[in-house]
C-alpha cells in the first residue's frame, strides 16, 4: 500500500470527509503487518514525476499513485476510470 494512501485516508479522517477511518489512520501499518501487506514510501524521484505528471487530473493523492505505479511498474486497485487516462494497469472495474 502506498504512503499516499495512508496519507489521504488521515487528511480525509481529519477533515470529516472520513470519520470512520480515524483508527484506520492510526493502526495502518500494524494492519498492513497482519495483513501481509508491505508499505510503498514516497521517493523524491516518485514526487518530482507525481508533481510534472500530464493530464487533466488534479488530485494530488491520485497523481502521486500514477506516478509510483508508474515508475514502479505496479497495477492500481481502484474503480476510478480517471486512472485509465493514465495506460494503468487497473485492477477492479
Amino acid at each position: 500500500m502506498s504512503a499516499a494512501s495512508a496519507w489521504e485516508i488521515a487528511t480525509k479522517s481529519l477533515i470529516g470527509k472520513l470519520r470512520q477511518a480515524a483508527d484506520l489512520a492510526f493502526r495502518s501499518d500494524a494492519i498492513l503487518l497482519q495483513e501481509s501487506f508491505e508499505s510503498l514510501p514516497i521517493t523524491s524521484a516518485q514526487a518530482a514525476r507525481a508533481g510534472l505528471l500530464p493530464g487533466p487530473h488534479k488530485d494530488p493523492f491520485d497523481r502521486m499513485l500514477i506516478a509510483q505505479c508508474q515508475a514502479e511498474n505496479l497495477p492500481i486497485l481502484s474503480n476510478d476510470t480517471v486512472f485509465d487516462t493514465y495506460k494503468l494497469r487497473r485492477l477492479w472495474s
